[in-house]
C-alpha cells in the first residue's frame, strides 16, 4: 500500500480508539453498565451493532469463497437462520427485554430453580465463553491473516521474534480492539459498530463496483461463468442434483439448522444488544433494523465479489482469497487504504463485541454468581477487563490451528446443534426444566464432536445437522419426561416477568392471574407474513442486479403477499388495542 492508503488507515484506527476512550466513563459504575451500557441504547444503535457483529473480517471470505464452492445457493448455510431472527422479532425480542438480566445465560436461574439450574448456568457460561468463543473468534482472526498475507501489510520480523509477520499483524490488531473494548464496555462497542458497519459495507460495495466494472457488467459477468460451465453457481435455490449444493444440505438447511441450533431464540450478542435497548418497543425495532441490514442490504455486495472472484480467478487453490486478491487488483490508492481500513473496521467491530460478550459470561455467571457473590460492582468491572484480555489470548492461539474459513463456521454450527428446540419451547411450555435443557446441550456437544471422529468417515454436512439434531432430542426427551418439572414459586415469577403466550402457561397464567403479553395465534401469523416479506425482498434485490427476470416477478409478488399481511395484522393488533 502507499503512504496515503497508510494514512487512511491511521485515521480511521485513531479515531476508533479517541471513540473509545471518550466513551470509558460510562462503563465504571458497574457491570450493567459495561455489560448493557445501563439500558440506554437507542434502536438503531442497537440494530446497527448486531448487524456490524455478524460483520467481520472472515464474512466476505467466506461468502465469496462459499459461492465458488457451491454457488449463491451455499449461502442457505445463513441465509436460513433467517427464520429465527424472524421469530426474534415477533415472538422473543420483547420477552427478553422484559427478562431484564444482564446476560441470556442469566435467564436459566430466572425460568428454573434449584441445583440443576446453577450447574446448567456454570456449563453454559464456561462453555460459550471460553472454548466456543474463542474458537468464533479465533476464525475471524484466522481470516485476518489472510487477509494481512495477501496484502503484505506487516514486513518481515527480525530472526529472533517467534512467529511470523501474520501472527503479529494478528496480535497488533486484537491488542488494539482489546484496549477499547476493555475500557468503554458494550457503549464503546457499539459506538464504534456503527461507524464499523457503514465503513465495512462500504468497501465492499466499491470492491464489487470496481471487479464489475473491469469485467464489463452483470451480463457479461454470466456470459463469462457460462463460458467456464459455472452457469449454475447463479442458482438461488438449488434443483434435486444439483452439481453445487447437495440437497440434502439444503433440506437440513431449512428444515433442522434453523431451530436446532443454539440461537434458535436469539443468542448470545443479539441478545446482549436487545437487554441494553432502552424499552420493549426498542429491541424489537432493533432485530427488524437488524435482520434488513443483514440480510437485505449486505449479502449482494460479498455476493457480486465472489461471482466476480470466480471468472477473475478461475483456477484460485483458495477461494478464500479471492476477495482480497480483488481488492489488490482493481482498487487505486487511497481508496484501497479505505477498503483496508474496512476490513479491519469488520474485525473490530465483531472482535470486540467477542470479547465483551464472552467476559460477561465470566464476571456475570461464573465470578460474580459462584465465586465472589459478594463483589462490589467497581471490583466486577475490574474483572470483566482482566477477562477481556483471557480471551483475547486464547482466541489469538486459536487462530493458529486453524485453516479453513467454511470449514471452522461448518464446525461452530455442528457443536452448537441440538439445543434449540429447548430453548424455543422453555418460553412456551411450562413443564420444560433445566435438567432438560443441560441435556441437549451436553448430548448436542457431544455427538456433534464424536460426528468427526475417523470412524464415521465424511459425513455429509445435511447428514451430520440430522444426527445431531435427532440424536440430542433422542437424549432430552426422555430427561423431559421422567425427571421433575419447576417448582411452581418459580414457574410463577418467570411468568409474572416475562407472560409469554400460549397455551402451555394455562394453569400457570391462572394462578398468576395475568393476561400474556401476545396471543399466540397473531404472533405465529406475523411470523409467517415477516418470513415472506424478509425472503421475497431479499430475493427481488438480487434478481434485480442480476436481470433474472421471471423469478424477480415471483420474489416481488411474495414480497407484496408478506407485506399485505403484516400491514393486515398490524391494523388489527391497534383496532383491538383500541
Amino acid at each position: 500500500m502507499s503512504l496515503i492508503d497508510w494514512w487512511v488507515v491511521g485515521v480511521y484506527l485513531g479515531l476508533t480508539l479517541a471513540v473509545g476512550l471518550w466513551l470509558s466513563r460510562r462503563a465504571r459504575s458497574g457491570v450493567e453498565d459495561f455489560f448493557v451500557s445501563g439500558r440506554t441504547l437507542p434502536w438503531w444503535l442497537a440494530g446497527t451493532s448486531m448487524a456490524a457483529t455478524t460483520f467481520s473480517v472472515d464474512t466476505p471470505l467466506y461468502v465469496s469463497a462459499l459461492i465458488a464452492r457451491r454457488g449463491i445457493a451455499g449461502n442457505w448455510e445463513w441465509w436460513s437462520f433467517g427464520f429465527s431472527h424472524v421469530l426474534l422479532i415477533c415472538l422473543f425480542a420483547r420477552m427478553w427485554r422484559r427478562a431484564g438480566v444482564v446476560t441470556d445465560v442469566e435467564l436459566t436461574e430466572l425460568r428454573y430453580g434449584g441445583r440443576p439450574a446453577a450447574v446448567l448456568r456454570a456449563s453454559r457460561a464456561f462453555l460459550f465463553a471460553v472454548p466456543i468463543n474463542c474458537i468464533s473468534i479465533g476464525f475471524v482472526m484466522l481470516a485476518m491473516r489472510k487477509v494481512v498475507e495477501v496484502l503484505g501489510l506487516f514486513p518481515e520480523m527480525p530472526e529472533w521474534v517467534p512467529g511470523d509477520e501474520r501472527l503479529w499483524a494478528v496480535v497488533v490488531l486484537s491488542i488494539f480492539v482489546l484496549i477499547y473494548a476493555g475500557v468503554a464496555g458494550l457503549w464503546g462497542v457499539v459506538a464504534t459498530d456503527f461507524f464499523q458497519f457503514f465503513l465495512a459495507l462500504s468497501g465492499a460495495i466499491l470492491v464489487a463496483g470496481f471487479a464489475l466494472s473491469d469485467i464489463g457488467g452483470i451480463m457479461e459477468l454470466k456470459r463469462q461463468l457460462a463460458i467456464l460451465g459455472r452457469s449454475e453457481v447463479l442458482e438461488m435455490v438449488p434443483r434435486p442434483g444439483s452439481q453445487s449444493l447437495p440437497f440434502s444440505t439444503f433440506l437440513a438447511y431449512l428444515g433442522i439448522q434453523w431451530w436446532a441450533f443454539r440461537r434458535s431464540d436469539g443468542g448470545g450478542e443479539f441478545v446482549q444488544r436487545l437487554l441494553a435497548s432502552r424499552s420493549e418497543a426498542d429491541a424489537e425495532r432493533a432485530a427488524w433494523l437488524f435482520v434488513w441490514l443483514h440480510y437485505v442490504i449486505r449479502a449482494w455486495p460479498w455476493i457480486l465479489v465472489g461471482l466476480a472472484a470466480i471468472v477473475v480467478f478461475p483456477d484460485l487453490s483458495d477461494p478464500d482469497l479471492g476477495y482480497p486478491m480483488l481488492m489488490m487488483r482493481y482498487l487505486p490508492t487511497g481508496l484501497l487504504g479505505l477498503v483496508v481500513a474496512s476490513f479491519f473496521a469488520a474485525f473490530m467491530s465483531t472482535v470486540s463485541t467477542q470479547i465483551n460478550w464472552g467476559a460477561s459470561y465470566l464476571v456475570n455467571d461464573l465470578y460474580g454468581r459462584f465465586i465472589k457473590p459478594e463483589a462490589s460492582q467497581e471490583e466486577l468491572v475490574r474483572w470483566a477487563r482482566l477477562a477481556s484480555v483471557l480471551i483475547t489470548g486464547l482466541a489469538a492461539i486459536a487462530a493458529f490451528f486453524a485453516d479453513d474459513i467454511a470449514a471452522l463456521f461448518r464446525f461452530m454450527i455442528a457443536i452448537g446443534t441440538g439445543p434449540g428446540a429447548v430453548l424455543i419451547l422453555r418460553w412456551f411450555w411450562w413443564r420444560v426444566n433445566a435438567s432438560t435443557e443441560l441435556a441437549s446441550m451436553l448430548a448436542g456437544f457431544a455427538i456433534a464432536i464424536a460426528s468427526y471422529l475417523p470412524i464415521f468417515g465424511e459425513l455429509e454436512f445435511g447428514t451430520r445437522l440430522a444426527v445431531t439434531a435427532f440424536g440430542s432430542a433422542a437424549v432430552w426427551l426422555p430427561v423431559l419426561w421422567f425427571t421433575r418439572p419447576e417448582e411452581e414459586a418459580t414457574l410463577l415469577s418467570f411468568y409474572r416477568r416475562v407472560r409469554p403466550g400460549g397455551p402451555g402457561w394455562k394453569h400457570i397464567r391462572r394462578s398468576a392471574g395475568i393476561e400474556p403479553d401476545f396471543g399466540m395465534t397473531h404472533a405465529l401469523a406475523r411470523t409467517i407474513a415477516a418470513t415472506l416479506f424478509l425472503f421475497g425482498i431479499m430475493f427481488s434485490l438480487g434478481n434485480a442486479l442480476l436481470f433474472e427476470m421471471n423469478t424477480l416477478a415471483i420474489s416481488l409478488v411474495v414480497t407484496i403477499v408478506g407485506g399485505s399481511g403484516l400491514v393486515i395484522l398490524r391494523r388489527r393488533m391497534a383496532l383491538g388495542a383500541s
